[in-house]
């Protein structure tokens, strides 16, 4: 008998779903770890650290920098972008005088056609080569509201000079606290988790196959100059990924590692921010407005129509959802465990449970973005972006 056209539309959301789920399942076994080395990093290590309206959050990722252990020779920069609070003041007193840490006060504004994120990055790494000339070795990139455990930073250096990689993109645990936040967050690390076997990923030089991360990024410094580094993509919205993905065309190979045992962020504290943080790119991530949809509705017929089948079909239809949708939520703990470094936890399994809704909210913030982008409504901390 041949199936339904309804039974053909859930069963191949449901086959989708079970893909995702493979995908995410070899990758909670094989995905590489950040391990603390057993050696101190003796090459020169230089941090820098963009910062806008960074007042109660850079202090902490300052304090952690300064208790690292394993790094022999450490410099970290903090680059004040022309902040509208206090922001430079307050790194200044988290420094507590200690001779490695250097802050800038910026009040320049990002020239026309330059985004605010890459080009702080590109005066923070002129600044920082300005102090010390002759300073090679690795270069690493944090955002403020990253938090870093004693012996990550070493961790992340060793990792680059193992693999071999000219950027290293330590995956920090996406911490959620407002329901807002623990309805979409848990994606960004699911959307590559689910689709790209990520060891697969690193060996190829494919740009199409790069997976970053802006928020910790390890470069072999030389790599970064000669490819241009943040002064090649500061008109990017998405620099972290069009930087590896810069690299990768000129023959270097980019990583991501794992590193939510060694690294944390909570990048938006409520749903505004949230809203306006994803208005700002999210209409970039598939290459135009007809990709997107495709996107959001491959995304529907596999995360769902199954669930929708489940609740409300009978025989065959059913049971088809029933499966696509167990897949799903499968391949969200596998997800969220990988990114975790740990057992999943209550919240990540009712997250799991959920995974319909949080489709349907990132759809929503797709749809939302681009609308903003279209009536040129686009800004981020008081910078207009469109």
């Amino acid at each position: 008998m041949t199936p339904t056209p309804i039974v053909q539309l859930v069963r191949t959301g449901s086959l989708l779903s079970m893909a995702g789920m493979a995908v995410a399942a070899v990758n909670l076994r094989s995905a590489p770890r950040l391990r603390v080395p057993r050696r101190t990093v003796t090459e020169p290590v230089t941090v820098c650290i963009p910062a806008r309206n960074e007042v109660r959050r850079l202090p902490a990722l300052i304090e952690d920098l300064a208790g690292q252990r394993g790094i022999h020779d450490l410099r970290v920069l903090v680059f004040d972008d022309a902040s509208t609070d206090d922001t430079a003041a307050a790194a200044e007193a988290a420094c507590a005088g200690d001779s490695r840490f250097t802050v800038v006060r910026s009040t320049e504004e990002p020239l026309p056609g330059w985004v605010g994120k890459p080009a702080a990055c590109h005066r923070a790494y002129e600044r920082a080569q300005a102090l010390h000339p002759r300073r090679d070795g690795l270069l690493v990139f944090l955002d403020a509201d990253v938090r870093l455990q004693p012996g990550a930073l070493a961790a992340a250096c060793s990792a680059l000079r193992q693999s071999g990689a000219g950027l290293i993109c330590p995956w920090p645990f996406q911490e959620s606290v407002s329901i807002a936040e623990f309805a979409v967050q848990p994606l960004l690390a699911w959307s590559w988790a689910a689709s790209l076997p990520v060891r697969l990923g690193n060996r190829s030089l494919r740009p199409s196959m790069a997976v970053a991360c802006g928020q910790f990024m390890v470069f072999d410094n030389a790599a970064y100059r000669q490819a241009g580094g943040h002064g090649a993509v500061v008109n990017s919205l998405t620099e972290d990924l069009d930087i590896a993905r810069l690299l990768r065309s000129r023959g270097v190979s980019t990583h991501v590692v794992v590193a939510g045992g060694a690294a944390t962020c909570r990048m938006y504290e409520n749903a505004t921010a949230l809203r306006s943080g994803y208005d700002r790119w999210l209409w970039t991530a598939f290459s135009s407005t007809p990709g997107a949809v495709v996107a959001v509705g491959a995304g529907g017929l596999a995360y769902l129509v199954p669930p929708v089948a489940l609740a409300l079909g009978r025989g065959l239809v059913r049971r088809w959802g029933a499966v696509g949708y167990l897949a799903a939520v499968t391949s969200r703990l596998c997800a969220r465990t990988l990114e975790r470094g740990a057992s999943p936890t209550a919240t990540d399994v009712a997250g799991a449970v959920t995974h319909p809704l949080s489709v349907a909210a990132t759809a929503a913030l797709i749809m939302s973005s681009h609308l903003a982008h279209h009536r040129e409504r686009t800004s981020w901390k008081g910078r207009a972006l469109s």
